[in-house]
């Protein structure tokens, strides 16, 4: 009698099981991801952003814009520093965890600094924070306007642009504060790169 009990038991406990798997683990998702295609398909496809029908990378995960040695290019806007894995690495995500008084770090910030001015051709004091900090992620895809806007005569040059032309797509890609109030005006260093190719 107990063995037949403790058989019908775990027949029940396997059915259930095997439906739940189904039920959940591919209805559910399933429905979630129809959902999600139907009502924000361009999140749901991971916010790509395409230049002339080929996928060149996400509007929310950073990355560089560097020739084969790892120096900038100085004909396109950079992105502020990576702390993920080796820059930008979307599979090692993370910031830094080094204090504001951390040797290591403020050595970091006055490199930065030097090469961010000599590129950019400023004074070292007039370089803006982000271009010297990353993120928390370490693979923020936004730069401040100020920064932009630091790199636009650079750019223009590079590129044998206008200034004024190259300092207009910057403002047309200035995103402000999210519900007027959340956080700081921005410009995605992507999009803003894919518009700049198309001139």
């Amino acid at each position: 009698m107990d063995l037949r009990s403790t058989a019908r038991q775990l027949g029940v406990a396997t059915r259930a099981m095997l439906v739940l798997t189904v039920v959940l683990g591919l209805g559910y998702t399933a429905v979630v991801t129809g959902v999600g295609q139907l009502v924000l398909p361009g999140q749901a496809d991971g916010s790509r952003v395409e230049h002339d029908g080929t996928v060149v990378g996400s509007a929310l995960i950073g990355q560089g814009f560097l020739d084969a040695d790892g120096d900038p290019l100085p004909e396109w806007f950079q992105p502020r520093p990576s702390a993920a894995g080796d820059g930008w690495d979307g599979a090692a995500s993370s910031g830094s965890n080094l204090g504001p008084e951390n040797d290591d770090l403020v050595a970091a910030v006055e490199e930065r600094r030097a090469a961010v001015a000599e590129l950019d051709g400023v004074d070292p004091a007039s370089v803006p924070v982000d271009a010297l900090t990353a993120s928390g992620s370490g693979l923020d895809p936004h730069v401040s306007p100020a920064y932009a806007r630091q790199q636009a005569a650079r750019v223009a040059e590079a590129r044998g642009l206008p200034v004024a032309e190259v300092e207009r797509l910057v403002d047309e890609h200035v995103t402000g504060r999210d519900l007027g109030f959340l956080g700081e005006p921005r410009v995605d260093v992507l999009e803003l790169n894919v518009a700049l190719a198309d001139r």
